[in-house]
Order: C-alpha cells, then sequence, then structure tokens
C-alpha cells in the first residue's frame, strides 16, 4: 500500500505541473500533446492520464509480470476519463458555477481513485489472458484517443474552453490574443 501511496503523490505532482508546462514551454505543441493546452475539461483529464501513464514506467517494474496488470492499467485510466467530468459536472448541477477549490479537490480525488482501484484489481485473483489483450488494446486506444483529441478535438462540451470557447491548441488564450 505504501507503493500506491507514493503513486498518488507523484501522479499528483506531476499531473499539477504538467497544468503549467504548455505555458512555461512558450506553447511547444509536442509538448501540449501532453499537457493541458487549456482549460477544458478535457485538457484536465490528459493532466491526470499523462503522469498515470508516465507512472507505468515504475509500476510495471513492480507489478508487471502479473496477470491482472493490464486489466488494472486500463481501468485505472477509465476511472479517470469517466470520474473527472461526472464530479465536475455533478458539483456544477448543485453550484450552477465553477468554484477553482472544488476543481482541484477533484482532480485529487480522482487521481487517488484511480490507484486504489489499480491496486484493488492488481491484487485480484487473475484474470483470463482474453481479458488481459482486451485491456492491453484499450491502453492503446485511450493513448491513441488521448494524442487525437489534443490535435484534433470534438466539438463537445467537454473539449471546450470555458474562457475562450474554442478547442485545443486554439482554446489557449494565448492564441486568442494573437489574432
Amino acid at each position: 500500500m505504501i507503493f500506491i501511496i507514493v503513486s498518488i503523490i507523484i501522479i499528483s505532482l506531476i499531473g499539477t505541473l504538467s497544468h503549467f508546462l504548455y505555458d512555461i514551454s512558450n506553447h511547444n505543441k509536442f509538448i501540449g500533446l501532453f499537457s493541458a493546452v487549456n482549460e477544458s475539461t478535457w485538457e484536465h483529464i490528459k493532466i491526470a492520464l499523462t503522469p498515470t501513464l508516465l507512472w507505468s514506467l515504475v509500476d510495471a517494474i513492480k507489478y508487471g509480470s502479473k496477470q491482472n496488470y493490464f486489466l488494472a492499467k486500463f481501468t485505472s485510466l477509465a476511472v479517470i476519463i469517466v470520474l473527472m467530468p461526472l464530479l465536475f459536472y455533478g458539483y456544477q448541477l448543485f453550484t450552477k458555477k465553477d468554484i477553482a477549490i472544488f476543481d482541484i479537490l477533484i482532480f485529487y480525488i480522482v487521481i487517488t481513485a484511480s490507484q486504489l482501484v489499480f491496486y484493488y484489481i492488481i491484487n485480484m485473483s487473475n484474470v483470463n489472458n482474453t481479458i488481459k489483450y482486451l485491456s492491453l488494446i484499450g491502453i492503446f486506444i485511450i493513448f491513441a484517443g488521448y494524442l487525437i483529441h489534443t490535435t484534433l478535438p470534438g466539438k463537445g462540451f467537454i473539449f471546450k474552453d470555458p474562457i475562450t470557447n474554442n478547442y485545443g491548441y486554439k482554446g489557449h488564450s494565448e492564441f486568442i490574443k494573437k489574432k
């Protein structure tokens, strides 16, 4: 369990940093693939996915030989994708507005939930090979979708920057200033 607590702390720190990396990198589009390029819900999901995927390089050393590893990793990523907008839009149903402290807390709650789900699944009884390989495919689909939705974002509300009303790189406030 100590490993999971450390993972929560490190993923949270990297995710927090990745919120600012695009600006720090002088709007480098490659960096933007892995960090927030605007204030949309999708970009906030992405800054939780980035460090969770990076952490795979570490947790694979400890757990990669376990039969449940890919299912645990896939599910932990799916938790981020589902839980972040659910909590974000859920509290706004009641408050009717965005509250920054809630947004920040949601980010850390989602990372914690993701890692606890990973820990739970990694310690379950072994899954069969079909589930293992489907989970691996799911991880690749998430990663591909993650990259695509930054470069070619959908036009749904989840991808729309609430400040600029634009999408993807064009949703960044610096892009609007140059017009």
